[in-house]
């Protein structure tokens, strides 16, 4: 049974796992998550794109935020503040107990790919997910006249203010795809990069060595998902770093970034106007509803990214 290979980030790709294991057997999906937002709160090691697909294949994510534990509390972290100062993170109290795992076996040695592999038993999800590598990389953002800061200090301590200069991948040179990823790439029945954020979501697992590359060489078994709809991003912060990079702020502006390794674009119905000049990039453009409000909406969605790559 090939595996249908999804690249994610954030909660766009969230809600589009949700809607396709509605469409697909979940023993077949098989999701590279982006672990550049990684980050250490409280002594911990908190990776929040891999917590938010495993809480979400697993059925209990809040669906209202998007992230964290269905009916969670919050009583450890003001608790912390009589320490730390005031949170800006939040972490909820079951949320804690992943975290503390995590972080005790990353002591013992085991590697993020296994570690997370034994999260994912413990939540008994039949997918297989694979953090983008067992290497630290880290995200930063390089605002106009501030020196870099970490993803997070940018999206959610500083809310995404500030004009984007630069996007830095610290360490991505030296990190190497986690065990499984350009094999899963390379033996898939198709690749599905999701509506996520293509500089700090799926950007880190592209510029790993030799994802790219393994991508390009299966393009027409690959479609990319725009985040953008008309001039402005679905959710995160696309928009303004497309805008604050010099790009064209639009799924055509998007669809650029990935003309060398997708074979299907999908865009929104009220973006049809862009399908000419992206079909102009050597790619085959496909308008639908890309709006995942509901989990329905997202499986229909699914639906009709694997009917356009025949699967």
């Amino acid at each position: 049974m090939r595996q249908i290979v999804t690249l994610a980030g954030g909660v766009g790709a969230a809600k589009f796992i949700r809607g396709l294991t509605r469409r697909i057997d979940p023993e077949r999906l098989t999701v590279v998550v982006n672990t550049g937002d990684d980050e250490t709160f409280y002594g911990l090691h908190v990776s929040p794109d891999i917590d938010t697909v495993t809480y979400t294949l697993a059925g209990v994510v809040n669906r209202a935020q998007g992230w964290g534990l269905d009916g969670e509390s919050f009583n450890v972290l003001p608790a912390l503040a009589r320490y730390y100062g005031k949170p800006w993170f939040g972490l909820g109290d079951r949320d804690l107990a992943t975290h503390l795992y995590r972080t005790d076996r990353m002591h013992q040695g085991a590697p993020l790919s296994q570690i997370t592999a034994e999260v994912a038993r413990a939540f008994s999800i039949k997918s297989q997910i694979l953090p983008m590598s067992d290497d630290r990389v880290r995200t930063f953002v390089k605002l106009r006249g501030r020196p870099a800061i970490p993803f997070q200090e940018y999206f959610v301590r500083g809310r995404a203010h500030g004009v984007v200069e630069k996007i830095e991948l610290r360490g991505i040179r030296d990190a190497r795809p986690a065990p499984g990823v350009l094999q899963a790439i390379r033996r898939s029945a198709a690749i599905i990069l999701a509506p996520s954020n293509p500089f700090v979501s799926l950007g880190p697992i592209l510029q790993l060595a030799g994802v790219r590359e393994a991508i390009g060489r299966v393009k027409s078994r690959v479609a990319a998902i725009s985040p953008i709809v008309g001039s402005k991003t679905i959710k995160g912060p696309a928009d303004k770093m497309l805008r604050g990079l010099g790009m064209e702020v639009s799924p055509l502006g998007v669809a650029r970034l990935y003309r060398d390794i997708a074979g299907v674009f999908v865009l929104d119905d009220a973006d049809r106007r862009y399908i000419p000049k992206i079909e102009q990039l050597g790619m085959r453009a496909i308008a639908t509803d890309i709006i995942m409000a509901t989990p329905e909406r997202a499986a229909r969605l699914s639906e009709a990214v694997l009917r356009e790559l025949q699967v």
